[in-house]
Formats: C-alpha cells, structure tokens, sequence
C-alpha cells in the first residue's frame, strides 16, 4: 500500500468549495500555531524561519485559504506580521480570513467582547498588520462576555463596513443555530467556524444547517481538540482504538483518519488544521487523497461521542 506521504500532496486532492463568491480549496491552513509551540502565550516562540518557511510552502503546495486573527500572537511571535512577511505581495487567488470579537492586551491578558463600536479599530488592526486595503473574510467571534441578543447589533457595524469596502464577506464564529439566523438577518453569512471534530460533534446539526444553506462550515480543533497539540494523542471523546486501527489500514497518520472524517461530513465542510511545522504540513494536505471506507465511517461514527439531539 502507498501511504499520501510518500509523495508531494498539493491542496488540489481535497477539492474546492466557496466562501460567497471566492473558491478555496478545502484543506486550509489555521495561523495560530505559527507563532508557538502552544497557543498565544503558552509554550516556546515558534522558530520565526521557520514559520515564515511554511507560509510560503502552503502557497506553493496550492493552500489558498489562511485564516488568522489580530489576537494571535505570543510573547515573540505575531501571525498577521508572519503572513505578512512571508507571502506579501499577496498571490491574487489567496483568501486570508480573520475573526473580530475578542482581543487581547500587549501582555495576553484577554479583554472583554468588543463593543460594536469597536469593531471597526479590530478590523483597522487587520488590516495594519496584514498590510491589506481590505480583508477578503472577517468571522465575528462570539464570547461569552457578549450580552444576549447583541449579535445583530455587531454583525449591523461590521455589514457597514462591508459596505464600505472594508471587508468583502462576513461569517460567524463560536454561534448556535439561533445566532446564526439572528447574523443572517442583518447581512450575508459566508461561512460558519465553530469547534467540531472526531472528538467534540455538539456543533453537528449546524454542519447539517450550513450544507443545506450551502455556505461553508469551517471547523477549528477538528485533529486533535481544544487546547491540545497536533498529533499529541486524541481529542477528548475521541476512541483512540478506533482512530488507530483505521490509520493502520490506510498506512496514514491519526490526524489524516481525523481531518479526512471531517471532510466526509459534506463537501461544504473546509479544514484549516494549524500547524508551525513543515511534516506536519504536509501530512495535513495529504488527507485530502485519503478516501475512507463506509466501514471505516461506521467505525468511527460508533466510536465517539454522540452529538446532541436536535
């Protein structure tokens, strides 16, 4: 058997889908763990050589989609600065996404929701930093610090800068079903980021929602799980057996068996698994030639958490 990484695997393997009227491809690439070896301040600063390198292998195995928010950085490291210097000027086919909402003093010290007359100074920061006259994706970012039924009144002062031409499309990020209808009332949603994966599907009956609504699903966590790092063991609530064997038959890796899952759950399903290292890279694009089985769907679906009832 040929394992995916015993060749050079472009982006193209996983196909496409659309954010509005931009086409990426469906295996992305998320930003945060650029700037170190744990999220934002925890662990070791990222080898800036080293990040910088695999920004410019993403776009040149044909990664087109780059999400990243202003409130990624650690103690030495930035990714909107990263990106930045890596891949400016910009090829004209990449979509950078970024999330407003949350954000952080010089220190990491997390701040309260952003008011929606702030949003536009997180959105200017953006804009800074990636060196852009306008972002291709903003996702507002819902916290828990958010007062209950505020999402129009933010989503209403991000559409003026849509308007405005600040921001070409807007999605919605950390959202229930409920929410989202509240965003969509106020502007055009292109795509849903919420946390999802083998290991934590509470966000399923939106995957279904957004398939019918035929905008793009974007998981976060979807390899290894919140607050753990890539290819550091399984999700909680994900069976390991389970993962383990599947990966033994197809000769792949664990994260492969978990972002190939994920993509199966429909084709408006996109992956933006984050990764500071160039194997791990590559191993990521490489799930998207990894065809899995109905018996290994079967597999996997009994074997870890159910998701909520509906």
């Amino acid at each position: 058997m040929t394992s995916p990484t015993s060749r050079t695997v472009t982006a193209d393997a996983a196909g496409s889908w659309r954010l509005g009227d931009l086409t990426v491809r469906r295996i992305g690439l998320g930003a945060m763990r650029l700037t170190g070896t744990a999220a934002f301040h925890n662990g070791v600063p990222r080898d800036r050589g080293q990040a910088l390198a695999v920004l410019r292998r993403a776009v040149e195995l044909g990664v087109d989609h780059i999400d990243t928010a202003a409130f990624y950085f650690s103690s030495l490291r930035s990714a909107n600065e990263l990106i930045n210097r890596a891949l400016a000027p910009y090829p004209d086919d990449l979509v950078i996404a970024t999330k407003v909402g949350p954000g952080r003093d010089p220190d990491g010290t997390w701040l309260p929701a952003a008011r929606p007359d702030q949003l536009r100074g997180q959105v200017e920061e953006n804009l800074r930093q990636l060196g852009r006259d306008h972002l291709d994706l903003v996702n507002l970012r819902v916290m828990p610090s958010m007062p209950d039924g505020s999402m129009a009144e933010r989503m209403g002062a991000l559409e003026e800068l849509r308007t405005a031409g600040l921001i070409r499309h807007l999605g919605v990020s950390n959202v229930t079903s409920a929410q989202l209808a509240e965003a969509r009332a106020v502007a055009p949603v292109v795509c849903v980021q919420n946390l999802y994966g083998l290991g934590d599907r509470r966000s399923a009956p939106l995957v279904r929602e957004c398939g019918e609504l035929g905008i793009a699903f974007v998981p976060f966590y979807s390899i290894a799980g919140k607050g753990r790092e890539l290819g550091a063991g399984t999700a909680p609530g994900d069976t390991d057996e389970a993962v383990a064997a599947v990966a033994a038959a197809h000769g792949v890796s664990a994260a492969q068996v978990r972002l190939a899952w994920t993509l199966r759950q429909g084709p408006h399903v996109l992956a933006i698994p984050g990764t500071g290292d160039p194997d791990h890279l590559a191993d990521n694009l490489a799930a998207g030639t990894l065809r899995l089985t109905d018996e290994d769907m079967a597999l996997l679906d009994a074997a870890g958490p159910t998701e909520p009832a509906e």
